[in-house]
């Protein structure tokens, strides 16, 4: 999709943005279900903006690990939004905040003027156990989808981020190095206040609850180097260079150019291309890359002309091979 040259009253814009605080799943959030992190998120939003709850067009919410049903439209409703908004849940899997914003911006630059709430929200705690009916009829329990036919090996993730590191040659200390300097900047930035205007403090049993729990202070190389392979037996990603399971929401409002205007929206964040790409499943970390790669064939543009570029961080051993790429 590209906007640049669409009228005013079609072209794509975010004008704000919320989240919850990122904590480890079993943690602070364990007693929230997904739809009860999400709407606190919502409320801040329309705080936020003054958009008046009944002028929202729709909430379009990604979701993996849920079950079922349409978590947008309860997180909605849990919110506070008049019965008349419409929801509606899309799943793409590590993907699926994302293509909900990506998905809400297409259908901006599709006309009517509408304004809409767009993001994701994983409740790993309360995230419902799985199983398929065996031939007797019995409850086999997995751990997670299916997510393409064995044939293309269907590997775990961990699995796939340790065949990234191998094909692309991303050593473990470059993977450490990465880890360690992604938790220095995320620590100085809470500590610099960066964070303050887009974290929505959620009410639990214990308190309110404000702050991720993820940047480790004291963390160093030496403490990252004693974490041993979490995968694949001689590997070279660690619990320490990885993500951890956690339950967070985040949430943007993604309307037209014309209509910030009139909500009298100060600044905002156009949205001028947007791209998505299958790879080798056992490579499936590498997606980015490619997609990045296509939207810049797309607009003309060398790699060399983007000011900043943001990789998601779920392995250090993908974040780095993409960047390479």
């Amino acid at each position: 999709m590209t906007a640049d040259q669409l009228p005013a009253d079609r072209q794509p814009v975010i004008i704000a943005a919320r989240r919850t605080a990122v904590r480890r799943a079993n943690g602070a959030f364990k007693e929230l279900r997904a739809h009860q992190l999400l709407a606190p998120v919502l409320v801040n939003l329309l705080a936020d903006t003054q958009v008046p709850a009944e002028a929202v067009t729709d909430v379009v919410i990604g979701n993996a690990v849920g079950g079922g049903g349409n978590l947008a439209r309860l997180a909605l409703l849990e919110a506070g939004l008049p019965a008349s908004v419409p929801g509606v849940t899309v799943d793409r899997q590590c993907g699926s905040g994302l293509d909900a914003i990506v998905l809400a911006a297409r259908l901006v630059a599709a006309g009517g003027n509408p304004v809409y709430l767009a993001g994701g929200v994983e409740s790993i705690s309360t995230a419902p156990l799985r199983a398929y009916r065996n031939d007797d009829g019995e409850p086999d329990f997995f751990a997670r989808a299916q997510f393409v036919p064995h044939s293309f090996g269907d590997p775990d993730m961990g699995v796939a981020a340790e065949n990234v590191a191998a094909r692309f040659a991303v050593s473990r200390e470059r993977q450490d190095a990465s880890a360690l300097r992604s938790h220095l900047r995320a620590l100085a930035a809470a500590k610099a206040g960066h964070f303050a205007g887009e974290i929505t403090t959620v009410e639990t049993s214990a308190g309110p609850v404000r702050d991720d729990d993820g940047p480790r202070a004291g963390l160093n190389a030496a403490v990252l180097n004693r974490f041993p392979p979490a995968f694949v037996q001689g590997g070279t990603v660690t619990a320490g260079n990885s993500c951890f399971d956690a339950d967070a929401a985040s949430a943007v409002v993604v309307t037209s150019l014309q209509r910030a205007r009139e909500l009298g929206a100060a600044d905002g964040l156009l949205v001028l291309t947007t791209d998505t790409a299958g790879v080798d499943p056992e490579l499936l970390g590498i997606g980015a890359a490619v997609a990045a790669e296509r939207l810049l064939q797309a607009r003309g543009l060398p790699a060399a002309s983007v000011d900043v570029v943001e990789f998601n961080e779920a392995f250090a051993s993908q974040t780095l091979a993409c960047l390479d790429q």
